[in-house]
């Protein structure tokens, strides 16, 4: 059965991935209450830790996550949220909150 381990964690990491492109679009939280919304309606919710509330992404921008498919990790603690972004993913602006453009940390892989 699809169900994330929300006993042994509160809070479980959900990576949203573009189900088109394969970017990875964020990084955000999802409770029981926010997974339990968006199996439901097929948009991304998730737990704001700072808000401490539920939110639906793209309430205030219009910018929602229309969800195709979500896959548990091996160990139930982790969610892959494949999603058709209707705009800018991040609160930047930016299709992705992983956009290079503001988020280098200057650390390039070097393969030998």
């Amino acid at each position: 059965m699809f169900k994330p381990d929300f006993d042994k964690h509160d809070l479980v990491p959900a990576i949203v991935q573009n189900a088109t492109t394969g970017r990875v679009l964020m990084l955000a939280y999802m409770n029981q209450e926010a997974f339990d919304k968006t199996a439901a309606t097929g948009f991304c919710h998730f737990w704001s830790r700072s808000r401490n509330e539920l939110w639906l992404k793209g309430s205030t921008s219009g910018n929602r996550l229309l969800v195709s498919a979500m896959e548990l990790d091996c160990d139930s603690d982790s969610i892959l949220v494949l999603a058709q972004p209707e705009g800018p993913s991040c609160h930047t602006g930016s299709e992705s909150c992983f956009d290079s453009s503001h988020n280098d940390v200057g650390i390039k892989a070097s393969h030998d």
